[in-house]
Order: structure tokens, then C-alpha cells, then sequence
């Protein structure tokens, strides 16, 4: 039986997921970290009790996704970013950030396993992670070059030829830079 207290716990959830989640792709304001500038460093305990740092050059391009286990865009596009993590290893680094501050570990654990994700899973218990990165919506995902920059800023879910289309683009242009330079 629900009681009162209990619904009243759940509208207001719900209204708190609307706010929060995106539904679709859109155009995010002109935000800093935004394409063209450096992505700030994360320090964050991973899910499986590891230490990750980002930030930076890499060797390979990273893909930052920001998500709560409440968010359903954010289920939405879980199988799809599993499945580029599968078919993309030597290309992108990809990295769940949970926004732990406002979700559950408890949660975030059942939506990990839930839907098979492999990826490393960092847990923004301090809701840090998210405040530097600007992030209000999610899902928001970030794609940042080798050299450490934001190059794509996706708030809400894309589909799987589009992320292979921009990821393509990037990596293509690191290669053509890497190449000049030796």
C-alpha cells in the first residue's frame, strides 16, 4: 500500500528526474568546458574501488558520459555506449561518471549491471565532478581529443552511427596532426 508520504516522495522524484534528464540531443549553452577548450582533470574513486585521472594528453580519444541510474535517456543509451566501449577499444577511453551526489551507489551498481557495462564507472560522490564539468542534464557526454580538449559536448542521447561519425572525425584529425608533426 502506498501512503501518502510515500507517493508525495515519488511525485516529487519524478519531477526531479524530468528536470534533471534530457530527452533528446539539443544545443547546450555556451559553457565552459565546451569544444575548443581544455577538458578540466578528474581524480575519482571508480566503482570498482580504483583511482582514475583524466585530463590531459592521451593516447587515445576519452569519452566522459555523466549519468544517474533515475535518468532515462540514460538507460536508453547504455547498451549503444557499451557497444562502441566493444568495438572501439584501441580508439576511446570511455568513462561512466556517476552523478552519485544526486543517485545511489546501490542504484548506479544495479544500472551498471543491469546493462552489462565493461567500462571503468567513477563514482562523483562530492558532486564535483559534475559542477566542474557544468553538467545539469543528463545524459551529457564529452569527447576530448588526445591533447586534452573538449571537442564534442552532447547533452541527451545520440545514436551509435553519430558518436562513430564524430569519434571517426576526431581521431582522423589526430592522426593527420600526429603525422605533420613527426
Amino acid at each position: 500500500m502506498i501512503t501518502p508520504k510515500i507517493a508525495r516522495a515519488l511525485v516529487l522524484s519524478l519531477l526531479a528526474a524530468l528536470a534533471l534528464s534530457g530527452t533528446a540531443a539539443q544545443a547546450a549553452p555556451a559553457v565552459k568546458p565546451k569544444p575548443g577548450y581544455a577538458a578540466p582533470a578528474l581524480h575519482l574513486q571508480g566503482m570498482n574501488e580504483l583511482d582514475y585521472e583524466t585530463g590531459g594528453q592521451s593516447d587515445k580519444l576519452v569519452l566522459l558520459n555523466f549519468w544517474a541510474s533515475w535518468c532515462g535517456p540514460c538507460g536508453m543509451e547504455a547498451p549503444m555506449l557499451q557497444a562502441l566501449h566493444r568495438e572501439l577499444p584501441d580508439t576511446v577511453a570511455m568513462y561512466g561518471i556517476n552523478a552519485t551526489a544526486y543517485d545511489s551507489e546501490r542504484h548506479a551498481r544495479e544500472f551498471v549491471e543491469h546493462y552489462g557495462l565493461t567500462f571503468p564507472i567513477l563514482m562523483d560522490r562530492n558532486g564535483k565532478a559534475t559542477e566542474l564539468y557544468k553538467v545539469s542534464q543528463f545524459p551529457t557526454t564529452l569527447l576530448i581529443d588526445r591533447k586534452g580538449v573538449v571537442r564534442e559536448r552532447v547533452i541527451g542521447v545520440i545514436d551509435k552511427e553519430d558518436w562513430m561519425a564524430r569519434i571517426q572525425k576526431w581521431n582522423q584529425a589526430g592522426k593527420a596532426e600526429r603525422a605533420e608533426n613527426s
